[in-house]
């Protein structure tokens, strides 16, 4: 009596191409795919991409049959005339036509706008790495200042005033509209028009350094009504507590010297404005949820989490001080 093992045999069979369609298409969704639109230009530039893509699939399709009619013998008694046909036809005027077609097509999403007075800008000015935003409506008295986090109204056009204080950056939310660079020296314009609300996220899609990959945005897109109370509580002071004895030491620990909180301290300007941080979804643009335990992490030693930064390390605090300014800085709504 021998002892027989049962032969196990593996067969992907229909699996693999249904795991490749999947891997494919799981890159046309989510909160930072130009292909699942939540705004105007973005619906224009997803369908550009699909008929782009029908366009060059019909002249890949027909190009290869041909190619594998002739290799097949296919063609059946062929004259002389046939092989300047196929040239001709096939690999001049058909293409030709057909490219002809899809410029016309992508021309006419070409933009055509002016600046007007009356519509809401945000100011966007890129650093090494992060973002400082500024918001100015027709009818504020004063600029709305934040940074790393952009809200926008649903169904409103917005004009992005773009600037760079140190390299090339590139300004992206791909789910609402393209990209365009931020140039030193130059002021460069994007008008957006968000449609669907929600929470998407925004990065830099130019190489601008060490921690290109760590610049990233929260875009809050809201109702109307909900972004102008929005932008209306934002012009106040925040909620500062006399007493907290965080207050205290991010003052006497010389914070303030490089970031700026409304109603307590208005000389900082190097580092990202904190007046209402508590609020902000992530830390260091995007690179962490904004809680209490990351806000220290953060300010113990930044550069562990964003190589090269350039704001320092505060490892020289107790442990106590620095938790009791990261609670501080919660409390910013």
């Amino acid at each position: 009596m021998h002892d027989t093992k049962p032969e196990i045999t593996i067969s992907f069979g229909p699996c693999l191409p249904i795991a490749a369609m999947g891997l494919l298409l799981s890159g046309c969704v989510g909160r930072q795919s130009a292909l699942a639109p939540a705004g105007h230009d973005a619906e224009q530039i997803s369908n550009l991409f699909w008929v782009m893509t029908a366009g060059a699939s019909i002249i890949w399709a027909l190009v290869l049959g041909t190619a594998l009619a002739a290799t097949l013998g296919l063609f059946k008694n062929p004259t002389r005339l046939t092989p300047n046909i196929l040239i001709v036809g096939g690999g001049v005027v058909f293409p030709t036509v057909i490219l002809g077609i899809l410029l016309i097509f992508g021309l006419r999403l070409l933009p055509n706008w002016q600046s007007e007075p009356d519509r809401l800008q945000i100011h966007v000015h890129g650093e090494q790495w992060w973002w400082r935003v500024v918001y100015r409506a027709p009818d504020q008295i004063e600029p709305v200042i934040s940074a790393n986090e952009i809200h926008l109204p649903a169904g409103q056009a917005v004009e992005f005033v773009l600037t760079s204080a140190d390299v090339i950056h590139s300004f992206w939310i791909p789910s609402i509209g393209g990209k365009l660079d931020m140039i030193p020296g130059r002021t460069t314009r994007l008008l957006l028009e968000a449609t669907r609300p929600g929470v998407y996220r925004g990065v830099c899609a130019e190489y601008c350094g060490t921690s290109h990959a760590k610049m990233a945005f929260a875009v809050v897109v809201h109702e109307p009504k909900d972004f102008n109370a929005w932008l209306e509580d934002r012009t106040s002071d925040p909620n500062i507590g006399t007493d907290d004895p965080g207050r205290k030491i991010f003052l006497s620990s010389g914070c303030a010297a490089c970031h700026r909180i409304r109603g307590l301290t208005e000389i900082g300007s190097v580092g990202p404005d904190l007046s209402h941080i508590g609020s902000r979804r992530t830390i260091g643009a995007g690179i962490a949820e904004n809680t209490p335990k990351n806000l220290a992490r953060w300010i113990t030693d930044p550069a562990h989490m964003k190589p090269a930064v350039q704001m320092p390390a505060y490892r020289a605090l107790p442990p106590e001080d620095i938790a009791a300014i990261a609670r501080f800085l919660s409390n910013l709504n």
